[in-house]
């Protein structure tokens, strides 16, 4: 059909849309051990971002290990393509001016750095949760650990595949020293004046 042609060009841009949105659209990625409290603090900061009229998105295992990503498993390859996906999906919520919340073990610093080829380093703000593995096996509520400990679950990140802690976190949430709470108000500290909506060449 010689009449059709690419529209790209044509579309909305993500400045456009971010100006509807009146907001900044970021990529903000919570690393770290399961367990550690990323999924309960990044549902935190959505709703922290939401009472203060942000448009946010939140991704994590429950909605993409069920979904787009169903067919995959947790092998070294496997992790690497369920992040590189993400990343992908992340990307066009950015380009929708949309704050894009994710909670992923990502645990390793190859599989970071494909998030960060993808997404762009200006567009993230990386987030470690840190906790210990035994403060992590502790808590296990979903019985994860004790199903890796007997052997029922393989490639388990911290028991049988390594976690590589990021270098140069943008924000470090010790969550053995500060509560679910402390965490929230220290991630929006950094967040909000970040995603705040400014019109370019103005203050």
């Amino acid at each position: 059909m010689p009449d059709i042609h690419p529209c790209f060009n044509q579309l909305l841009g993500r400045r456009d849309k971010e100006a509807m949105l009146k907001q900044h659209a970021r990529v903000i990625w919570f690393t770290g051990l399961s367990g550690s409290g990323k999924s309960t603090i990044a549902c935190g900061l959505e709703r922290e971002l939401a009472q203060q009229g942000f448009f946010t998105q939140v991704l994590d295992g429950d909605n993409i290990r069920t979904g787009i990503n169903n067919n995959l498993g947790f092998s070294e390859a496997d992790r690497l393509e369920n992040i590189r996906r993400i990343s992908e999906v992340s990307k066009l919520f950015l380009d929708c001016g949309v704050i894009c919340i994710n909670s992923f073990v990502s645990p390793t610093k190859e599989i970071r750095r494909v998030a960060h080829d993808i997404i762009g380093r200006e567009n993230l703000i990386e987030v470690y949760v840190k906790a210990s593995l035994e403060t992590c096996e502790k808590r296990d509520t979903k019985g994860l650990y004790r199903k890796a400990r007997a052997g029922k679950i393989r490639d388990f990140t911290g028991i049988d595949s390594p976690f590589e802690a990021p270098e140069n976190p943008d924000i470090i949430l010790d969550t053995e020293r500060y509560s679910v709470e402390e965490c929230v108000r220290m991630c929006a500290e950094v967040v909000v004046p970040v995603v705040s909506w400014k019109v370019e060449g103005k203050r």
